[in-house]
């Protein structure tokens, strides 16, 4: 074995690597233009970079994402506005509509597909309205920067199996947890309605095996 053949790791240690999205680019025109639209979204601004030949990062944050998004002069080469279907996943699809149309985003109307799996390109098989089950996944809104740069909001509240580590749930913000709670206590009458209507002493712990169920994917307690 070579001393290069020694070092290096093996196919199943380069699996256990974190691999975490960091930073999407978008291409604008006008950078400050965008800076002013983002940021008037309530978007954190992290940075704001000038280089030599007019070079410029401007860098922003979505409240709660662990993602950021750049934009800027002389990044890319794209086209701006050629940046489509990038999703901002929120637990209730209805508020973050409410929120973002309050700071000015020309929001589409709340939609689901006729298919009921996924939103298809721009406005092919859109239904108005929410899920009609509300399913996890199921509900879309829409909306655009100045360059036409496509954004989508979808609601998630039930993550896919595998999606999240099991070990533990995680919430970005504090509205995040106050939805979570919400779900579960809901979640909890119908229990205590299955269990004779009697009060759950216990309820911390069955909220708590909910929560962590429901972000992971795991079956939810009934």
């Amino acid at each position: 074995m070579t001393i290069q053949e020694s070092i290096m790791p093996t196919i199943d240690a380069a699996s256990d690597l974190d691999m975490k999205l960091e930073v999407v680019v978008i291409p604008v025109s006008d950078v400050d233009r965008a800076k002013t639209f983002y940021t008037g979204l309530g978007w954190r601004l992290d940075a704001d970079v000038s280089g030599s030949d007019g070079f410029r990062v401007v860098q922003v944050t979505p409240p709660g994402s662990p993602c950021s998004v750049i934009f800027g002069s002389r990044i890319t080469s794209a086209q701006p506005g050629s940046a489509q279907g990038l999703h901002l996943i929120v637990s209730d699809i209805e508020l973050a509509h409410a929120a973002l149309a309050s700071r000015g985003a020309e929001m589409s109307g709340v939609f689901h597909d006729a298919g009921g799996v996924f939103h298809r390109r721009e406005t092919e098989n859109r239904l108005p309205g929410p899920h009609p089950s509300r399913a996890s996944y199921g509900s879309f809104a829409s909306f655009s920067d100045p360059d036409g740069n496509g954004w989508i909001f979808q609601e998630v509240t039930n993550r896919l199996p595998g999606r999240i580590d099991a070990k533990g749930a995680v919430y970005v913000s504090s509205a995040d947890l106050a939805s979570a709670l919400r779900r579960a206590a809901a979640a909890h009458g119908e229990h205590e309605k299955r269990t004779g209507g009697n009060h759950d002493e216990n309820w911390p712990d069955w909220y708590s095996q909910y929560m962590i169920a429901e972000q992971s994917g795991s079956e939810l307690p009934t």
